[in-house]
């Protein structure tokens, strides 16, 4: 009687396991250079581009009991949502009184009485009507087209007798085109996102509104040079700043999602630098360029992977070659069956 030459042969695992082993082998083998050579590659730096649109700008005027305003003279481009926060430094009332009549012609005659300052105002309409008490703050919201461009307009206190002493002062819109605004952001890092900003104004000096939002939990401030083409170290920054007053430096406040606007006057064309000068930030690496009338250099080109890394596609072929030869042989080990006889016949 002829029996199966394979009965009773004994299990024999790892010749069975051995091709899945091969076959792992081949995968690593494979997939070790080809993730090693994406991460070689170097990705662009991300830039951060201005677009045309209203320009946002905020201003601090202080009134005192001088009585004054101070600054007495305002100026705003055409373009324009002008925020004025409005503080009163002194121990008395003081009203903010914006004439909605521009020109010289459509001006409080200095002799004027209370009753004529009232009057004035009544007759010419106001574009800000504001009251401030002692110790307060309040905000003066305006907004300037371009039809506007080279009014001024009259501001006074209302309150009898200050406008008499000298409580005035003028708004004067310029023929500043609108600004550019563009968007960056600050993270726990820490780091500015993107690192590069770029804006290409059609004169200058230019304006520039930078909407700054956190997306960590730290604050920070968004502080740019004011000098082009200048770049700032962690040994210099400190003495730089005690010399050159910045173009601007906001304040982002701590806690995700908050956000300030940094506003601010470009001279001229030319690579700004901007940092946080919080401590320990700047020297962290928190820093940035805006690239003003200057096109931004372009990344260089990601490197060839069969240049850069041809030690891993040489070693690639070394183990795809072994994994090979382990799988033939897997494959005569583990399948094939012994020849008859081998074991001994049966009857």
């Amino acid at each position: 009687m002829v029996t199966d030459a394979t009965a009773g042969r004994p299990p024999r695992p790892i010749a069975r396991a051995f091709p899945w082993f091969v076959a792992a082998l081949l995968v690593v083998s494979l997939g070790i250079p080809v993730a090693t050579g994406l991460s070689a590659l170097k990705t662009a730096p991300l830039v951060g581009y201005a677009t045309t649109g209203p320009s946002n700008e905020s201003q601090l005027v202080n009134l005192t009991d001088a009585p004054s305003f101070t600054p007495q003279f305002v100026s705003a481009p055409v373009n324009t949502t002008l925020d004025l926060e409005l503080r009163n430094v002194g121990s008395y009332p003081h009203t903010f009184t914006l004439s909605a009549t521009p020109g010289s012609e459509a001006r409080l005659p200095s002799n004027a009485t209370p009753s004529e300052v009232y009057a004035f105002f009544h007759t010419e309409g106001t574009l800000a009507n504001v009251s401030v008490a002692p110790g307060a703050l309040a905000w003066a919201n305006l907004s300037f087209n371009a039809s506007t461009a080279y009014d001024s307009f009259e501001f006074a206190s209302v309150v009898p007798y200050q406008f008499q002493a000298g409580m005035w002062g003028l708004l004067n819109v310029t023929s500043t085109g609108p600004g550019l605004q563009v968007s960056e952001n600050t993270t726990d890092a820490p780091g500015f996102q993107p690192s590069i900003l770029s804006a290409s104004p059609a004169h200058y000096p230019a304006s520039v509104d930078v909407l700054v939002t956190n997306l960590g939990n730290l604050g920070h401030t968004f502080t740019v040079v004011p000098q082009w083409n200048v770049t700032l170290t962690v040994g210099n920054y400190s003495s730089y700043f005690t010399m050159h007053a910045p173009l601007v430096s906001a304040t982002i406040p701590s806690g995700a999602g908050q956000s300030a606007w940094a506003n601010f006057t470009v001279p001229a064309a030319g690579v700004y630098m901007y940092l946080c000068l919080v401590t320990g930030h700047f020297a962290s690496g928190m820093s940035g360029l805006l690239y003003v009338g200057i096109p931004v250099p372009p990344a260089p080109p990601q490197p060839s992977t069969a240049i850069v890394d041809t030690w891993i596609l040489a070693g690639s072929g070394v183990l795809f070659g072994i994994g090979l030869l382990l799988a033939a042989s897997a494959s005569y080990l583990g399948r094939f069956p012994k020849a008859p006889g081998s074991e001994g016949k049966g009857h």
